[in-house]
């Protein structure tokens, strides 16, 4: 499955093609990326952070980990080999003044950063992000990502 130009869609209904999604994604990221995860609740942004971290893990022959929501203490982190994957789920913050001291933009490029929720973090041109806004469609009965910023 070829990666998403700008402004196009991919139908991520089936968990397969998520998987599938997160597969070739992993192949354009090398660290130092920062990934906004936008969407509705039960869109599949964790599940498709879940195929990505797992996928980084093959790639290395590593042990497969259990990948889920950081909702509650708003960080996992997944160490593979020389990368670190860092997981945020921002959800439960009410200010752009909790971000402040989650070191979010810490500058390593062995690091790829996802943030789920990013709305509260002020939008900042010198810091490139990739966006990934996933959608519902027709209804709730499909769902598609939009892949924004990425070269």
């Amino acid at each position: 499955m070829p990666i998403a130009i700008k402004d196009s869609k991919i139908d991520i209904s089936s968990e397969e093609t998520t998987k599938e999604l997160a597969k070739d994604l992993t192949h354009y990221l090398k660290g130092g990326e920062i990934i906004y995860l936008y969407g509705e609740m039960g869109v599949g942004k964790t599940t498709f952070v879940r195929y990505l971290i797992n996928q980084f893990q093959k790639n290395k022959k590593l042990h497969i980990t259990e990948v889920t929501s950081p909702t509650f203490n708003l960080l996992n982190e997944y160490v593979i080999n020389d990368l670190v994957i860092k997981h945020y789920d921002l959800f439960r913050l009410k200010d752009e003044s909790e971000i402040t001291n989650l070191d979010l933009f810490e500058n390593n490029q062995s690091t790829i950063t996802l943030i789920e929720w990013p709305q509260l973090i002020s939008k900042n041109k010198s810091i490139k992000t990739i966006d990934l806004i996933f959608s519902y469609e027709n209804e709730l009965n499909n769902r598609s990502v939009k892949i924004d910023g990425l070269n």
